[in-house]
């Protein structure tokens, strides 16, 4: 199980812990209003996706709670969600397995996570 701080998850964020098979990503966003979380495959030094671009976000995202999952938004490369004020999760199963820092953990506002 991981955690990661408000600081650690805003502006570029942070990398990402290896995740094989299921993971529950739990949040709180202490502020009144709504932020976001996204999970991003790192881009190759042109800042692009190409060929050799892992597709991390590929997977089944499930069991939501206090989140709309209406708001999530997925591509091959790329996970946002809308958090709602107070505390929240969601699961992730990635089709294959997430390499260490090979995506990006990011943020806005003091959110925090912990993935277990």
């Amino acid at each position: 199980m991981a955690t990661y701080t408000a600081a650690q998850l805003s502006g570029s964020g942070t990398p990402t812990e290896v995740l094989s098979g299921a993971k529950t990503f739990t949040l709180t966003n202490p502020s009144s209003g709504s932020s976001y979380f996204t999970i991003e495959t790192v881009r190759n030094s042109n800042g692009f996706y190409d060929s050799t671009s892992a597709t991390n976000a590929l997977g089944t995202y499930a069991s939501f709670t206090g989140i709309d999952s209406d708001t999530l938004i997925t591509s091959s490369y790329i996970s946002s969600v809308v958090l709602p004020s107070g505390a929240s999760s969601y699961q992730f199963t990635p089709s294959s397995n997430v390499a260490v820092s090979s995506s990006m953990l990011r943020a806005t506002g003091d959110v925090t996570l912990t993935i277990s």
